[in-house]
């Protein structure tokens, strides 16, 4: 488990959210802001707050609390970044299915009061083949949510996403190992995420830590970051987080996961190929990722 960061005013800063925060001006000036906004919304909401959780990611600040007539529920103070921008309004157009219920939110702020999952365990509690079908069927009732394409209008496209992190590669472009292989990817990327008729609002990162064991129904999502795409793209994370089976066999599990999704697995292979060739990382050097893009390249 990670050890605070270090503390601001009575909040405790878990410290991979704290080394996060010291990579802009932006991101320091929300820590800055935490405290303010922590009594602010514990007056508003009528919150008792328990020691945030220290296993919550890198973009926000999580902690568990208790609400005035007596139920848990968790705050999220979220940190402003382009991924998570509408998570609130994908909470919202859930309602719940399959995703933990947004209780309160703040809009300017992006704080949100949600369902607290109990017992909590995640996912990576069960072996990786009932992953997969845990993640699945989520997937399905997320994407079942949307009937109509007018009921996405207010959410960004799945391009965005994929242009930002286009960008960010084309700028590490001396590291590149293979560059024919990543430009192929930045190809793929470009042709899959164009808009269709077809599209369904996305959780774009749904893995096995991301899965909560609840009282309510058996797993509930935690994080989405909603954009409007191709629903083929939503099981990749998943995939990618399942690394030693992906590298190992790459087309067998993509040929699983494509079952039990019901999706195209040849826009997945590909979309799975581009991650592999194409995602911008820290670290260039790790030859297993160019190898499983070459291995989905065919």
């Amino acid at each position: 488990m990670n050890k605070p960061g270090r503390s601001i005013g009575r909040m405790k800063i878990p410290k991979e959210l704290f080394v996060n925060c010291q990579k802009g001006p932006e991101r320091k000036a929300w820590m800055s802001g935490l405290p303010v906004l922590f009594r602010e919304l514990e007056t508003r909401w009528s919150l008792r707050v328990g020691e945030p959780f220290d296993h919550a990611g890198s973009c926000s600040w999580v902690a568990p609390v208790t609400r005035a007539n007596g139920e848990s529920a968790v705050l999220k103070l979220a940190m402003p970044h382009m991924e998570g921008q509408d998570e609130i309004s994908g909470l919202g157009f859930w309602n719940g299915n399959g995703i933990v219920k947004l209780l309160e939110a703040d809009l300017e702020s992006g704080a949100m009061l949600l369902e607290r999952c109990l017992p909590g365990t995640t996912l990576h509690s069960e072996p990786e083949p009932r992953q997969d079908e845990v993640v699945a069927n989520l997937l399905k009732q997320i994407w079942s949510l949307t009937r109509n394409p007018s009921d996405l209008s207010g959410f960004r496209p799945l391009s965005l996403m994929i242009e930002f992190w286009c960008r960010e590669t084309i700028a590490q472009k001396h590291l590149w190992p293979d560059a024919g292989l990543v430009n192929e990817g930045l190809r793929v990327f470009e042709e899959l995420g164009r808009p269709a008729l077809t599209d369904v609002l996305l959780a774009t990162d749904l893995h096995a830590g991301n899965v909560l064991r609840s009282q309510r129904e058996p797993w509930l999502v935690i994080d989405p970051k909603p954009f409007v795409g191709d629903r083929a793209y939503d099981p990749i994370q998943h995939l990618m987080n399942c690394e030693t089976r992906l590298h190992r066999d790459p087309i067998e599990l993509v040929r699983r996961v494509a079952d039990l999704t019901e999706v195209d697995a040849e826009r997945l292979r590909l979309w799975t190929m581009a991650r592999a060739a194409a995602d911008p990382r820290d670290d260039w050097k790790d030859a297993r990722w160019m190898r499983t893009a070459r291995k989905l390249a065919l």
